[in-house]
């Protein structure tokens, strides 16, 4: 049984999407019919209830539903329980118990998981010159930090000692191993993720004497569903873990699913809860769930010290992002590009001694990268089938350099016929390109919260150690910095930890010392010894001012708490922001604050002229207290918004022969849905097998296949219209049984 509803995966590769362009006239034939549900069709619900529920009782219930089985109990993080059986059966029990009310399904959603030492460049080996109330350095001695991953190996000599205990939520016992090789398709990220928090050994972790909790909820491959996550999410709480990293998400913008919901219950009971934002940029609106919990604290991707590898050809600048275990690119002059199709064998003849330009798809990244070897090519260029960047992972060491780059700089290469020389350009604090950017829809919301760096990360996995890449490797660095926070401050709760993370955040610029927008960079790239200098802290530590679309509306206002933790009184002003904007901003005047004193005060934006269009005014509002300075991130989005209608589509077969099985995500909802297909080759509507009106949220279905697509390769596009405005995702379907 093939699913792709509710699962986890790992935030490490992109999920595969080939945008290409809807033919205009298919768009004015989708008039087919609803389709009718599928009564055999399995699925997982999550059902919330206002009482905690009695799990015997529930099974009573449950009986007569014989195909219905229930999963998890929840009591922490919400009151309800899940459970999985036939759709119709399923039915018929909530029909039989309306109280109920449903939150997701299994068909409404998907989740995709997501050199030198950093731990010197983010300040937290100078971390180890403090000590703690009881004479301690600062090293996370006594705080528990959970992670919810693949799990850990439990054995490896430089993790072992800090684990103290966890759950398998996938087997359903105490022993959270990774994923072996012969136990299904083996996994490293988990031991990855926590060695960047506590290793201590041969490599030292942000906080190499913190306890790890290790929570097992991704299966084989790094899948999971979103319940088991749930599950590992409650029993984190139930260990009264301090700190909890989730480098897992999804492509899927919301901040009213499951997951961030459940965040945001986490960080009311003081638990901080760090989640990766994604790996889907450069683009806006990237950011993904759980990322989106308006409590948890985000994190985005940054690059630590580096020599970064660029392609340039005539006069312009490709940044290539190296592969791990393929060689290092070296400084070159000349070099002729050679056009390897999707990288076999018989298309990689004649590429000895040039650049192998090679497009994603057909074949594995390694089946690529070692043809072009054998075929004596001097170094290999992956671009992507889909627009913008991904992150590509082989299992073994390649003696050519490889990278990653876009589609359209690949198509724009492939077009060049002057040849391209290699530079190397030391470079640190740059956004990753891969790092997903805000903000939140619905909300406006400014994510992520901050960065961290995530580019050729070196951490432990499994028997070893191995660089990897992706906002997941930035997650942990935050939880190791919270960890060294919490020690010092015993008492602080998630709301202190990640106050001081953000205001002691270092802004970071692009190439042309340009600062990245605050729903790109969030407060900018993490300090822990400046967050252990703090003695102010403001809740929030940014200003999402939210959503601006009534004319009649000439103003925003946001209440913030400044609190004095410094042992002496202290003046506070704030200044002016600028005035790029069609703002004005009313600012409280100049206070003091006792020691251990809080003041709630009003910041108000005056809109000065309305858009004519949707504009996102982001910047920094400045606190000054003696020469301390703390810049406050602010967003505004006015007009119509601009994101997109449609996100995280996926498309697999279906459960029953000669069926199709989708879902998506609609923040907004749509006036009109269509899911059509498309011949590979020549881009001709096929059919259109489902089109409705459609309220926001996620939705799914499982639909037949006309008796001409059956056996072929073609194109899974969904289509969503709103106020004339229509996006789309595409999934390439390369074999159906």
């Amino acid at each position: 049984m093939r699913k792709i509803s509710a699962l986890i995966f790992i935030f490490f590769l992109n999920t595969l999407l080939i945008p290409l362009e809807p033919q205009p006239a298919a768009a004015n034939e989708f008039k087919m019919p609803p389709l009718k549900g599928q009564p055999d069709q399995e699925e997982i619900l999550i059902i919330e209830t206002p009482q905690p529920v009695d799990s015997t009782r529930i099974r009573e219930e449950l009986k007569p539903y014989t195909s219905v089985k229930l999963r998890h109990v929840f009591t922490e993080v919400l009151y309800g329980y899940s459970i999985k059986g036939k759709q119709s059966d399923i039915t018929e029990f909530l029909a039989a118990h309306p109280q109920s009310t449903q939150l997701t399904t299994a068909k409404a959603q998907t989740y995709t998981i997501k050199r030198d030492s950093t731990i010197p460049f983010v300040g937290a080996e100078k971390t180890r010159g403090y000590f703690d109330q009881n004479g301690n350095r600062l090293t996370g001695e006594g705080v528990k930090v959970g992670i919810i991953d693949t799990g850990m190996d439990l054995h490896h000599r430089d993790l072992e000692r800090n684990f103290k205990g966890g759950r398998d939520v996938v087997d359903g016992d105490k022993e959270p191993m990774e994923t072996l090789p012969g136990n299904g398709y083996s996994t490293i990220h988990g031991t990855h993720v926590a060695g960047i928090i506590a290793a201590n050994g041969t490599l030292q972790g942000m906080a190499p004497n913190a306890d790890l909790f290790i929570y097992r909820a991704l299966g084989p491959g790094g899948r999971g569903t979103t319940d088991q996550v749930l599950a590992a999410i409650e029993a984190a709480v139930k260990d009264k873990v301090d700190i909890i990293n989730l480098s897992l998400g999804s492509e899927v913008n919301g901040p009213d699913l499951p997951l961030s919901k459940a965040l945001d219950k986490v960080a009311e009971k003081g638990i901080l809860p760090v989640v990766a934002s994604g790996n889907s940029g450069p683009g806006d609106w990237t950011i993904g769930t759980p990322a989106t919990s308006a409590k948890s604290l985000a994190v985005g991707a940054s690059t630590p010290p580096t020599d970064v590898p660029y392609l340039s050809v005539n006069n312009e600048r490709i940044r290539l992002l190296s592969i791990d275990k393929t060689e290092q690119w070296k400084e070159t002059r000349y070099t002729d590009l050679f056009d390897g199709g999707l990288g076999s064998p018989e298309e990689l003849k004649g590429s000895f001694g040039k650049i192998a330009l090679i497009q994603r798809g057909k074949y594995t990244f390694e089946e690529k990268i070692k043809n072009a070897e054998k075929a004596g090519a001097k170094g290999v260029l992956l671009y992507n089938n889909t627009k913008g960047l991904f992150a590509a992972m082989i299992s073994a060491e390649k003696d050519i350099p490889a990278a990653v780059i876009s589609m359209e700089a690949g198509k724009k290469l492939l077009k060049s016929k002057s040849r391209a020389s290699i530079t190397l350009i030391n470079e640190q604090d740059r956004l990753a390109p891969f790092s997903s950017k805000g903000p939140v829809t619905v909300n406006w919301m400014i994510k992520p919260d901050v960065t961290a760096p995530g580019v050729d990360i070196n951490s432990t996995i499994p028997d070893g150690y191995m660089s990897l890449q992706g906002t997941s490797m930035a997650a942990p660095h935050v939880s190791g910095a919270a960890a060294i926070l919490k020690q010092a401050h015993p008492e602080w709760k998630g709301a202190e930890l990640k106050a001081a993370l953000m205001l002691s955040a270092k802004e970071i610029s692009d190439e042309e010392g340009i600062p990245y927008k605050v729903y790109e960079q969030g407060a900018g790239r993490i300090r822990v010894d400046r967050a252990l200098k703090l003695d102010t802290l403001v809740f929030p530590s940014s200003i999402s001012m939210g959503g601006l679309q009534d004319q009649k509306k000439k103003h925003l206002e946001k209440k913030i708490v400044i609190r004095n933790e410094g042992r002496e009184a202290k003046t506070y002003s704030f200044q002016p922001a600028d005035s790029k904007h069609d703002l004005r901003w009313e600012l409280p005047l100049s206070f003091k604050l006792k020691p251990g004193e809080e003041k709630s005060v009003t910041v108000r934006a005056i809109i000065k002229k309305f858009p004519e269009k949707h504009v996102l005014w982001e910047g920094r509002l400045l606190l000054e207290e003696g020469t301390n300075e703390y810049s406050l991130p602010y967003l505004i989005a006015a007009g119509t918004p601009d994101y997109p209608r449609i996100m995280g589509f996926a498309a697999v077969p279906g459960d029953e022969p000669d069926t199709l099985r989708y879902e998506a995500y609609l923040p907004g909802g749509a006036e009109e849905f269509a899911l059509a297909l498309f011949d590979q080759e020549t881009l001709q509507l096929l059919a259109v097998l489902d089109q409705k009106q459609q309220a926001a949220g996620m939705i799914g279905n499982q639909v037949a296949l006309p008796s001409p697509i059956k056996g072929k390769t073609f194109y899974a596009v969904a289509f969503a219209k709103v106020r004339g405005d229509e996006d789309y995702q595409e999934s390439l379907i390369e074999w159906y049984r």
